[in-house]
């Protein structure tokens, strides 16, 4: 998850630091790379809180069948 997370801060970096209307390629592709860093940070994050609570032990069930 802590990954995940410093992918999407660093994707937003990326995003708002460069200006809307840039026409150099150079730049662009880096606003493009903080879009695709952006967005795979958050499902990074999804996927480890997934995983964190799947792997979660449930205490068992006690069955009592004397009563």
């Amino acid at each position: 998850m802590a990954i995940g997370i410093s992918m999407f801060v660093a994707g937003l970096g990326l995003f708002y630091s460069i200006e809307l209307g840039q026409t150099d390629p150079v730049l662009r592709f880096f606003k493009n790379i903080g879009t695709f860093v952006g967005l795979s940070g958050m499902g990074v994050t999804l996927a480890g809180i997934l995983l964190h609570l799947i792997s979660r032990n449930e205490p068992p069930i006690k069955e009592n069948y004397d009563a």
